[in-house]
């Protein structure tokens, strides 16, 4: 639950730096969640693979290691919102 309210915020973050930059808040935020899903699943998927799956303890190191690749997912919508300001000037 806390994940939502911490997309949420990268949310709004992502949003400002698009306006900054004279871009669409609410494309890069529908971006931003996207890639949030999208690593997250890829996460969970690549560390069930990586690290096996044998009982009800795993799950929670599988969900830490989603989660780190969602923010991935995150960052990496940042950086192409970054990249977008260099090739505009």
């Amino acid at each position: 639950m806390i994940e939502i309210f911490v997309l949420i915020f990268l949310c709004r973050k992502i949003g400002v730096m698009a306006e900054e930059r004279g871009l669409k808040p609410g494309l890069w935020k529908f971006y931003t969640v996207i890639a949030w899903i999208g690593f997250e699943f890829i996460g969970l998927v690549f560390g069930a693979a990586l690290f096996g799956y044998n009982n009800s303890n795993d799950i929670v190191g599988l969900i830490m290691f989603a989660l780190v690749c969602a923010f991935g997912g995150y960052l990496f919508v940042r950086r192409r919102l970054e990249q977008k300001d260099t090739i505009h000037q």
